[in-house]
């Protein structure tokens, strides 16, 4: 599917192209064609539009798999995202001992459409870490550099919060926040006590309207795509406005295989295969931009080889692909007790939690660095596939007939979760690189992954777990699961599950030792930038969209900048 304004995007010379769709390629697209710039936006996966496409208010009972996970929606059917873990004809590798599983978005706006729109600042320490506690490397800038970049997106997106002014837990532009549900009220009143802070959440999910979009009516399915708008995905809050200005041409289905050159050693476009008919395709611009999502970034640099760049675009430091992180990840459930023979009332709220914890324990003595936050799950959801995980975990362990449906009325919205997710080190023994020996359906050599996780995040890990059950017995409840020990590391989610991959050509000041520069500009290659996770240094105890949005803008002023003094 093409959008265009052209016969076909190969007739002209765009003034940039960039290469995916999701928060930072649709950052880019918004802002560069408010800026005046004649852009394509290549997306491997296909068309979608909230408005038309979403599953929002479907009943379960309305299909035969009552919501049951498919191949291309891991997170249920009427999950927004297509896409997953494992996606036909499009294999990676994994390196003896790797335990690594790689997420990929096949559609219009990326995993904008998936994320749990959790929309957190990285804070100030997290710029500077090695300065503070000797490991991994300092980004080349600052809180400082990026703040007025958050400022601009909470204004043009929106996001709900509270000013708690924390010092690595920046406050933003926030519109009020939802009032607490039930059973975190709870959880609130055992935080207190345990000196752990709980806070409202920061998601980006409209509760004022903004910009001519609603806010939430509270229906509490943001997963499945919203038809009105009311919370943050690329796909209509950023993409679809900026076709609206009419410089904007958008092509799906296309799989790009790698960055061209022209004798200079400038890029010239990008080549890619039409997924739709399997030809070769190719896109001329004067400026190219990479928001593949970090790993695709990596990938398309490596397979981007010529004489001038034999080891790929870009890579004559030797750390395209080098230094990728995920997010540490663990979750703990428990029945509370207290939850039961609830009166009914209404539960109703935003689809995700309305109070969090960010991290409390900041230079305390602990026997591992940085730390997590601690995201808060439960309540009283519809019902679907798999609803409750299964009656057999609860005391009565079952049953038929009334006693199984009174049963199922009791202990509905008795489950508490919490869910740990924190800060990776990069280590020199985790990255990616293209297999040798493997390639996709469309012949493009597939990346190969080493990963390993240190001491670091499974004594934070252990951390979370050890959290967790004592917020649950805090609150009169019972685990379901004993603790996990050191052979299962503590309970630690594999790489990559839980979908914050960034790195690969992380930013520096120093050409030997970095990809991009502190504005996300090739050293090697002047007209090429990246604005998804890529050129992220080093992970927070923050999910990394709001940063990704932040820089992807910062980004692309500097673009539009360098065109005005013909420069690129």
């Amino acid at each position: 599917m093409t959008e265009s304004r052209a016969p076909t995007p190969q007739s002209r010379v765009y003034d940039v192209c960039i290469v995916g769709s999701g928060a930072g390629g649709g950052m880019a697209a918004h802002a560069l064609t408010r800026a005046g710039a004649d852009v394509i936006v290549l997306e491997a996966g296909v068309p979608w539009d909230n408005l038309k496409d979403s599953a929002m208010l479907t009943w379960p009972y309305e299909s035969p798999r009552r919501g049951r996970s498919t191949k291309d929606h891991p997170f249920g059917e009427f999950d927004a995202c297509v896409g997953g873990w494992e996606i036909e004809g499009e294999p990676y590798t994994r390196a003896p001992g790797t335990e690594f599983n790689w997420w990929r978005a096949r559609m219009v706006g990326g995993r904008t459409n998936h994320w749990g729109r959790i929309s957190l600042r990285f804070g100030p320490y997290d710029f500077k870490r090695k300065s503070r506690d000797g490991l991994g490397d300092d980004w080349p800038i600052t809180y400082d550099d990026v703040a007025p970049y958050y400022d601009k997106i909470d204004r043009l997106i929106g996001l709900f919060g509270s000013k708690e002014n924390l010092p690595n837990e920046p406050d933003g532009v926030f519109q009020p926040p939802p009032r607490p549900r039930c059973h975190e009220l709870l959880v609130k009143q055992a935080a207190d006590k345990l000196h752990v802070t709980c806070i409202p959440a920061r998601l980006s999910i409209l509760t004022r309207p903004l910009n001519g979009r609603a806010p939430c009516h509270y229906c509490g399915q943001c997963n499945r795509g919203c038809r009105v708008n009311a919370n943050f995905t690329s796909t209509n809050v950023l993409i679809g406005p900026a076709l609206t200005t009419g410089r904007l041409t958008l092509v799906t289905n296309a799989m790009a295989r790698e960055v061209t050159l022209d004798k200079a050693g400038r890029a010239s476009g990008v080549a890619y295969v039409d997924k739709t008919t399997g030809s070769d395709r190719h896109v001329r611009a004067r400026v190219v931009v990479l928001a593949a999502s970090a790993l695709e970034t990596s990938r398309l640099l490596l397979n981007s080889k010529s004489a001038a760049f034999p080891n790929g675009l870009a890579n004559g430091s030797g750390t395209v692909g080098k230094y990728i992180t995920d997010t540490t990840g663990t979750d703990v459930a428990g029945f509370i007790p207290k939850m039961m023979d609830h009166v009914p009332h209404n539960h109703d709220g935003v689809g995700g939690m309305h109070l969090y914890m960010p991290w409390w324990l900041e230079d305390q003595k602990l026997d591992f660095p940085r730390g997590y936050h601690i995201e808060v799950w439960g309540g009283t959801h519809e019902p679907s596939y798999g609803f409750m995980g299964g009656i057999q975990r609860y005391p009565s362990g079952g049953g038929y007939g009334r006693q199984l449906k009174d049963d199922y009325r009791r202990y509905y919205g008795a489950t508490v979760g919490f869910s740990g997710r924190g800060e990776m080190i990069p280590n020199d023994d985790t990255y990616c690189e293209i297999d040798p020996r493997t390639v996709d359906r469309w012949g493009i050599p597939v990346l190969r992954f080493h990963w390993k996780w240190s001491d670091h995040e499974y004594k934070q890990v252990k951390h979370m777990q050890e959290t967790f059950r004592a917020l649950i017995a805090e609150m009169g409840g019972e685990v379901f699961s004993p603790m996990p020990g050191p052979e299962r590391g503590y309970g630690i989610a594999a790489g990559g599950v839980i979908i914050h991959e960034l790195g690969g050509a992380r930013m520096g000041d120093d050409p030997k030792t970095s990809v991009t520069n502190r504005r996300c500009q090739a050293h090697e290659c002047k007209n090429l930038f990246v604005a998804d996770g890529a050129p992220f240094v080093s992970q927070a105890d923050k999910n990394p969209t709001w940063t990704i949005l932040a820089l992807a803008l910062r980004t692309s002023e500097h673009i539009t900048e360098l065109i005005k003094r013909g420069e690129l």
